[in-house]
């Protein structure tokens, strides 16, 4: 949740149309994206497969922005100006949400690489 709501933070901030106002309405924007990406995303992907599959997977851009834009209807403090800003926000927060947890790795802590010589 705390990656998401990084994610939800920096794309608010250099997105521009996309707005969230407290804190509180970030925590929970990205609860529910997260409930919304585990519930809702697969049943709407499968449903889009064929959609998939002749846009060679481009469509599941268009259903990311989408469960965004789900959220951001859910909540009253986020606020999106239309499909563009839906869209550009989730590339960035899929984008952001990947370098963290890259970043952080699967043990949940930073990992530091030592390569000795000798």
């Amino acid at each position: 949740m705390a990656t998401t709501a990084f994610a939800l933070w920096v794309a608010s901030a250099i997105v521009p149309g996309m707005t969230i106002q407290g804190t509180f309405t970030l925590l929970a924007a990205a609860l529910l994206l997260g409930f919304v990406n585990a519930v809702v995303r697969p049943l709407v992907l499968l449903l889009t497969l064929p959609f998939t599959i002749l846009t060679l997977g481009l469509f599941i851009l268009v259903v990311n922005a989408g469960m965004l834009a789900l959220v951001a209807a859910l909540l009253d403090g986020f606020t999106l100006s239309g499909f563009g800003a839906a869209l550009l926000g989730s590339i960035v927060v899929s984008l952001v949400g990947w370098a963290v947890s890259w970043t952080i790795g699967p043990t949940g802590r930073f990992e530091v690489m030592v390569i000795q010589r000798g």
